[in-house]
């Protein structure tokens, strides 16, 4: 048994967790971190990261099969499912390495075992943390203790929406497949439920994918969803909308959900693997939070705008929190958290509205700030702009002219509302208008920056030009 002491202790190493961690050393601060599994947490291992790998392979495999448009000549094109996975666990693998070296780097205390929550031994104070690790049980004794303990997929198990190491299949499953599926069913239609969607249907799968309100992806805006809904249908998927699952039964070879549609009748749909994307419930089990007092709503730990619990020196970040569920918002609650322990000045809480979403599937959506509809349901008066792919010269000789920048704006202050996306690395494009919102740009600021030609994001440009009337290329 072994006793640490620390200014700052975070339970959980994901892009939080670790970020949080760097950052109070950067201020001086003396960092534990317990991480029961990889460096990195699920984001950097079995999300964001290697689903990223699996979606180039899919993106390049779908660019081979056109090479004869480009000039080029490319036959018998094929995959190797277990060559596709080796890269993307590979890419995992690296980057959960560079983790171990930004610990060292910064002289972060990284203890491997499994957390757990207890009141403070002199009354006062951080809780205490006992960790169990291979070789015993170790106590971490902390002025500060962050939660960074992530989320997992949620199921329901009473209606057979459970994984079950082989026909049903959460995203971790659905990363490293023990086949490639002749057919798929997709239940939830998120980022995550339509990523793997696009990834198995470019590799020739038979994906059907059920959504239970009216429209795939579903946050975004509904102009961007119904267009990005008639580009999967155009790729062979079968989009099935307004429907819920009654149930799902597993045979010898496939599973076989019963689908309730919206006027009430039933179908069903046999796949031989289901991917379950229907959201995640935070990890909080286990942690001794009840005896603590901590409060914990439909899964998820409550906190206030400072990342705090309510319970003395206890905060906790990033999905174990509630959504939206996104690693560079549990990365920036983990600086804004670390940053007001120390006492800086001009610490901001959170603004929702300037975080980025991104689903990286063909063709890519990202989005920031209001969709048209929550716009004008908060009151405003919109002014909206849009331009189209094909109206833009880069855009044709890359050979992706499908899909559509829209933007919109207050129509009395010029204030930049919302921004919204679909095409072709629109992920990297959306920052653009994230740093406008940040900046609180408004449309003239926006009409006076020079985009540079050819590119991507001059249709940026032409869509705040449109919600004016002063589009130039349609």
């Amino acid at each position: 048994m072994t006793d640490h002491t620390a200014d700052l202790a975070i339970i959980g190493s994901g892009p939080g967790g670790y970020v949080a961690a760097i950052r109070a050393s950067q201020l001086g601060m003396k960092v534990a971190i317990i991480e029961r599994r990889e460096l990195g947490g699920v984001c950097l291992n079995w999300g964001c990261i290697p689903t990223k790998a699996l979606l180039r392979t899919a993106e390049i495999y779908t660019n081979m099969k056109h090479a004869s448009e480009f000039g080029l000549k490319a036959d018998n094109i094929g995959f190797d499912i277990d060559a596709v996975i080796k890269r993307s666990r590979g890419v995992a693998g690296k980057l959960s390495g560079g983790i171990g070296y930004l610990m060292k780097k910064h002289k972060i205390q990284v203890i491997a075992g499994e957390a757990t929550l207890a009141k403070a031994t002199n009354g006062s104070g951080a809780p205490l943390i006992k960790v169990k690790t291979a070789k015993g049980a170790d106590t971490v004794k902390a002025n500060h203790v962050i939660l960074a303990t992530g989320a997992r997929a949620r199921t329901i198990p009473a209606i057979g929406l459970e994984p079950d190491g082989k026909f049903v299949w959460t995203a971790k499953e659905a990363m490293v497949p023990d086949v490639m599926p002749k057919s798929l069913l997709v239940i939830g239609s998120g980022a995550i439920g339509i990523e793997f969607a696009s990834f198995y249907n470019a590799l020739g799968a038979d994906v059907t994918v059920v959504e239970m309100v009216d429209r795939v992806l579903p946050a975004e805006d509904e102009e961007i969803s119904k267009f990005a809904e008639k580009q999967f249908k155009k790729q062979g998927m079968n989009i099935i909308t307004s429907a819920s699952v009654e149930k799902l039964v597993k045979g010898d070879k496939t599973a076989k959900a019963t689908i309730k549609m919206k006027d009430g009748k039933t179908q069903e749909i046999e796949a031989e693997r289901v991917v379950l994307a229907i959201g995640i419930v935070g990890n909080t089990e286990n942690l001794g939070l009840e005896a603590l007092g901590v409060k914990v709503d439909r899964g998820h730990v409550v906190i206030n705008q400072w990342m705090e619990t309510g319970v003395k020196g206890l905060y906790a970040i990033g999905d174990v929190c509630g959504p939206p569920w996104l690693a560079h918002k549990a990365s920036h609650e983990g600086v804004i958290c670390v940053e007001k322990i120390a006492g800086k000045n001009k610490v901001h809480p959170l603004d929702t509205s300037l975080i980025p979403g991104c689903t990286y599937c063909q063709p890519q959506v990202a989005s920031v700030g209001m969709t048209e509809a929550k716009a004008k349901a908060a009151g405003h008066k919109v002014k909206v702009g849009r331009f189209p792919f094909n109206g833009n010269g880069k855009a044709i000789a890359l050979g992706e002219p499908e899909g559509m920048v829209k933007t919109i704006f207050d129509d009395k202050t010029g204030e930049l509302l919302g921004a919204h996306m679909i095409g072709a690395e629109v992920t990297e494009l959306i920052q653009g208008f994230g740093i406008a919102k940040t900046m609180e740009a408004v449309e003239e600021d926006l009409m006076h920056s020079i985009f540079p030609h050819p590119t991507l994001s001059e249709m940026m440009h032409e869509s705040v030009l449109d919600a004016y009337g002063r589009v130039m290329h349609i």
